[in-house]
């Protein structure tokens, strides 16, 4: 049986006040009844809309990871065009989820270490697999000679470590659009692999 629509915005309501609360204060540092009382709830009736505060982590975190595998997929999707290519849209659609939602986007990028077994598991698969994606598709250029570095390895992390550390400072009234911000970093990404 689907959840009714009120039901449904209730919990989009709860996730993304936890999210903030966590992004704000930590995972560890929020609790179920800062969580209520940030929503105007008794903590008790908290309890009928979530299981608990992991619940919501977990949802953030594998919903962000489903978010980026889809953009990675889309971009890499014409195997036939140019790594250089595939790799910009990938640089790009990485950007794009990290702009979506800073707060449910810092919260995934630091607060994974809070979920339990067995999801903090899948969880590090998900992001090795993801990792994977990145270094498999610069070494594809490297070996056609598209793109140049010493390392697939090292240039996929160095090159993911230069995207996710935008949450830290992205603001969406700031002067430049996601759109622009995935260009620009793109351009300055892959022109470190092209000389």
């Amino acid at each position: 049986m689907m959840p009714s629509a009120p039901a449904r915005s209730r919990k989009t309501q709860i996730d993304h006040t936890a999210t903030a609360l966590f992004r704000a204060r930590g995972y560890a540092a929020t609790s179920m009844r800062e969580l209520a009382t940030a929503l105007g709830l008794e903590a008790g009736s908290l309890y009928s809309h979530i299981k608990s505060k992991e619940e919501i982590l977990h949802r953030v975190c594998f919903g962000l990871a489903d978010e980026f595998f889809a953009g990675f997929d889309s971009a890499t999707a014409d195997a036939a065009a140019p790594v250089a290519t595939q790799l910009r849209q990938a640089i790009e659609a990485h950007v794009r989820v990290l702009t979506r939602d800073s707060a449910a986007s810092a919260v995934f990028l630091h607060e994974w270490r809070h979920l339990s077994e067995p999801a903090r598991t899948e969880f590090l698969a998900l992001r090795d697999r993801y990792e994977a994606g990145f270094r498999t598709l610069i070494a594809r250029g490297l070996a056609t000679g598209e793109l140049h570095a010493p390392d697939a390895a090292f240039a996929a992390l160095t090159l993911l470590a230069s995207l996710n550390w935008l949450p830290s400072w992205y603001r969406p009234d700031g002067k430049l659009s996601p759109d622009e911000i995935a260009h620009r970093l793109a351009e300055q990404l892959l022109s470190g692999l092209a000389g």
